[in-house]
């Protein structure tokens, strides 16, 4: 082949290098993924509040699904309460801190939770209107989840809590 194929050949190559977007991240090529933050970071989110009830979930009483989250375990406000989040951001079992609410895990989903955004779980309306309404609030990742939630798991993270230890290095089995 003559050269100047070699030579027209390199400088296209050098144009598209220069003029063309460098190709998108692992995160970025998800759809709008966020990355996963690590464990003991510190993200700022939007949280918001929702309840067992119509107005969080459409269910009411006496459905089959009332009062059970994405995961399949109950809804509940404790030590360490149930929380809703996208699980791109923060997946089912990731433990959280939230200033002015305490533990939350990842037990969760809702249609508007996307992104850097967590739904906090309160008994009533009353208490989400009172209590929290919808915030900017630097939550604290204390360990990552693994997809998974279970009774047994969320009790015995309150468990830890109540004895006062540290949440970050104990294992919960399913």
């Amino acid at each position: 082949m003559p050269a100047s194929f070699f030579m027209r050949f390199a400088t296209a190559l050098l144009v598209a290098s220069v003029c063309l977007p460098a190709a998108a991240s692992p995160a970025e090529a998800g759809a709008g993924a966020e990355p996963e933050p690590p464990a003991q970071t510190t993200v700022t989110v939007l949280a918001t509040g929702y309840t067992a009830g119509v107005e969080s979930t459409g269910k009411r009483p006496g459905h089959p699904q009332y009062g059970v989250t994405f995961s399949g375990v109950k809804v509940r406000r404790s030590n360490v309460s149930t929380i809703a989040a996208d699980t791109r951001v923060f997946p089912l079992g990731t433990l959280l801190y939230i200033p002015g609410y305490g533990y939350g895990c990842v037990a969760d989903t809702g249609s508007r939770i996307k992104g850097r955004r967590i739904d906090l779980y309160f008994p009533s309306t009353r208490q989400v209107y009172k209590e929290w309404g919808k915030k900017q609030v630097a939550v604290k990742v204390i360990r990552r989840g693994d997809g998974k939630v279970t009774e047994t798991m969320l009790d015995a993270m309150n468990e830890v809590v109540v004895a006062g230890q540290d949440l970050s290095d104990k294992k919960f089995g399913s």
